[in-house]
């Protein structure tokens, strides 16, 4: 049976400040008190899952033991399908151990070389844990193609250069509203609260 988020503080399971923003104005509305794995010092645990689900209950189980709190943990990546589904899983380890993701986008498109194909898809995998182990996973996607040169300021990752279909704007020119709307984050965190977040009619 699926667990109830009953809060009222939940522990991000992130080091990524973009991430933390993105996922704090996702759960605003519903009241919820953040805090970031960051403000409370806890270590990155190794993320050595072959999945994005496994990876985010890696760290979402990591920092809700650690801050014996409810934690929620983030994995997401971009999937280029001319690279076999590369950068994925590693798409942070790709932007190098300054978390240069300008280094991480120009490697993507170095290997894409002369390639014509430029469909990619983002995708978020959310894990919701508790202290005592109990887990609630969920996965969204987004597909779209990829541009260059980069273009954008308001987002991160590899926002700058990813247009999502029907769109002609990268996800670093949109309006984080716009964006919120239909990101593979998005699509995520709507299973997650459906599943466990009680909202009031």
């Amino acid at each position: 049976m699926t667990r109830h988020f009953n809060g009222p503080k939940l522990v991000i399971a992130s080091h990524n400040q973009g991430k933390v923003r993105e996922i704090g104005e996702l759960l605003f509305p519903f009241g919820v008190e953040t805090i970031s794995a960051g403000d409370l010092n806890l270590p990155e645990p190794v993320e050595d899952g072959l999945t994005f689900i496994a990876n985010a209950e890696i760290k979402a189980l990591a920092a809700a033991k650690a801050a014996g709190l409810p934690a929620l943990a983030d994995d997401s990546g971009l999937e280029v399908e001319a690279l076999g589904g590369e950068p994925g899983i590693y798409s942070a380890r790709w932007a190098g151990p300054t978390k240069d993701f300008c280094l991480a986008m120009q490697a993507v498109h170095d290997k894409l070389g002369n390639t014509h194909n430029r469909t990619a898809n983002f995708t978020c995998a959310l894990t919701l844990a508790w202290p005592d182990g109990h887990t609630e996973s969920f996965e969204g996607k987004v597909y779209g193609e990829l541009t260059w040169p980069m273009r954008g300021e308001k987002g991160f990752g590899y926002d700058p250069v990813f247009v999502p279909a029907g769109h002609t704007i990268t996800f670093a020119e949109m309006n984080p509203s716009d964006k919120h709307a239909m990101s593979h984050r998005a699509k995520a965190f709507k299973q997650l609260i459906n599943a466990c977040f009680k909202i009031d009619n």
